[in-house]
């Protein structure tokens, strides 16, 4: 009897330059936006508040760079990670059009890479996707790589493809979709610390810290719609690497995001994700804390009052980060870092 249920792609079942337009639109709602607002606490003004959005110039507040990211992301796992063991990484993301509630976003995604890992029990698919708006318009395109189980252990590995891929987004492809031509209100936002009081090489701890708790990263997935079983099916799990569920790592990214406030509340909205690794597992029960390295900065010839700061925020588990870990001696990174996430963020300047 044929089955009607889908067990997702393999890793063998991939091509490259495969196209995949990935099922189940999304409207985004008013209530997509309180429940993750109530997942991961984010103090951001812009995204807090119709009346200083529309000081920046949006017509009410958009929705979180990030929510629409996870969102995104969550259309392309049945396709490409319900049978992943990890996510390994992120490069070329790029923020397009602002997202309201009401508006409805799709994904294509196209294989760019694969190549079998020397087990020949798994490999690492590279990917491409792209999420647009009811209108057609791009409001997040990203590429990421991920580590595929194989369904058959004798199939013939394909011939190694890996994509080319930039180190960051220049500043001539990042968007900027707000000013500060009306004024801006620094106590407002939480902080005095402008573009230019920030310096390559400056180091910030932000000092809080957050418990994973089982509920809300599996609350988390559901809201994404991410159903990659690794952060659902404890029954399986158990029997598995680590015996337990892991925390999905997007998750880790909403929570450093979050802290980063403590330190860089004026940074309003993402502009691109240049780069970033999960670099070792995060469990419910971990506590997690952040801190950023500015890496660069960058203006805008036609925006003269909005500039970028190229961050990179370092998430860590079970450790504060007054001493800023990152890398060991040997260039491995330190065992209680879970995440090195590399990206551009928009803030004003002093005009």
């Amino acid at each position: 009897m044929n089955s009607k249920t889908r067990p997702g792609n393999y890793f063998e079942d991939f091509q490259v330059g495969q196209e995949i337009e990935h099922a189940t639109p999304r409207t985004i709602t008013e209530g997509d936006v309180a429940v993750y607002q109530g997942l991961f606490g984010p103090r951001f003004a812009l995204c807090s508040a119709d009346t200083f959005a529309r000081s920046l110039g949006f017509e009410r507040t958009p929705v979180d760079g990030l929510l629409v990211f996870h969102i995104v992301f969550g259309r392309t796992v049945p396709d490409v990670s319900l049978n992943a063991i990890a996510n390994l990484g992120y490069a070329g993301g790029r923020f397009g059009r602002p997202v309201y509630p009401g508006d409805t976003l799709s994904t294509v995604t196209r294989i760019t890479g694969l190549k079998e890992n020397s087990n020949g029990k798994t490999g690492v698919v590279y990917v491409h996707s792209t999420g647009t708006n009811q209108h057609g318009e791009l409001v997040i395109a990203f590429d990421r790589w991920v580590m595929v189980r194989k369904r058959d252990l004798d199939a013939p590995a394909p011939a190694p493809v890996i994509p080319q891929l930039d180190d960051a987004l220049p500043e001539s492809e990042l968007t900027v979709p707000w000013s500060v031509d009306g004024g801006y209100d620094c106590t407002l936002a939480g902080s005095e610390f402008l573009w230019e009081d920030y310096e390559i090489g400056e180091r910030i701890d932000h000092v809080d810290a957050v418990t994973v708790e089982e509920s809300d990263h599996m609350t988390a997935c559901r809201l994404f719609q991410n159903t990659a079983k690794v952060h659902f099916n404890l029954h399986v799990e158990r029997e598995g690497r680590f015996g337990k569920r892991i925390v999905y790592g997007g998750y880790l990214i909403s929570v450093a995001r979050s802290l980063s406030f403590n330190g860089l509340a004026n940074a309003q909205t993402l502009a691109a994700i240049n780069g970033g690794a999960h670099t070792a597992p995060t469990f419910a029960g971990d506590t997690v804390y952040a801190w950023s390295e500015v890496l660069d900065k960058m203006r805008f010839d036609d925006h003269p009052d909005v500039g970028a700061l190229r961050v990179r925020t370092v998430a860590t588990k079970d450790r504060a980060c007054h001493d800023f870990p990152y890398k060991t001696e040997d260039g491995s990174y330190d065992p209680d870092v879970v995440l090195d996430f590399d990206y551009t963020v928009l803030i004003p300047r002093r005009t």
